[in-house]
């Protein structure tokens, strides 16, 4: 029996409680046996952490699951699955307008790679309005408004950390 293994690709720019619940029930639902959480860099589109920044904040984040590990990469996402042997890509969908988006790509990586499929996880309601745009958006225009407590509403202890400390807010 070969080994299953699953991508969760995004720009975990930071990482949120989103991000950190799909893992959680990605990790819990005993199909993979294999998690990739493959942080996706886009030379095009600026980011507010590093690479190094993003993986050191994931590294706490999945401290508790034992079959996941952290990745970069660049270029299309289907090809970075092919290339680490994964039999599934898996999207979060928060909201419907995510759906026809993430629809669209799927069929287009199902067309470059028909042994991959994409799996659609709905995020929990209590976190479906969070991005990780969205959220620093709030912490930059807040400045020093926004409580510590409320950021933790929507991004994990150490993103907080890593907030502090390169945006001197809070």
């Amino acid at each position: 029996m070969s080994q299953k293994t699953a991508i969760f690709p995004a720009s975990f720019d930071p990482v949120t409680n989103g991000h950190v619940d799909l893992i959680d029930r990605i990790c819990n639902l005993g199909i993979f046996d294999e998690l990739i959480v493959a942080i996706g860099v886009n030379p095009e589109k600026p980011a507010r952490f590093t690479l190094e920044e993003r993986t050191e904040m994931l590294k706490t984040v999945i401290q508790p699951y034992p079959q996941a590990t952290i990745d970069g990469y660049t270029g299309l996402t289907v090809h970075y699955a092919q290339a680490r042997g994964a039999c599934a890509i898996i999207r979060g969908l928060r909201e419907i307008s995510d759906f026809e988006w993430e629809f669209k790509m799927a069929r287009m990586n199902q067309q470059i790679a028909p042994d991959i499929d994409t799996v659609f996880m709905m995020a929990n309601t209590q976190y479906a309005h969070i991005s990780s745009t969205l959220v620093m958006e709030v912490v930059q225009m807040a400045q020093q408004k926004l409580s510590e407590e409320k950021l933790q509403e929507m991004v994990p202890e150490i993103v907080i950390e890593f907030i502090k400390k390169k945006f001197n807010v809070l």
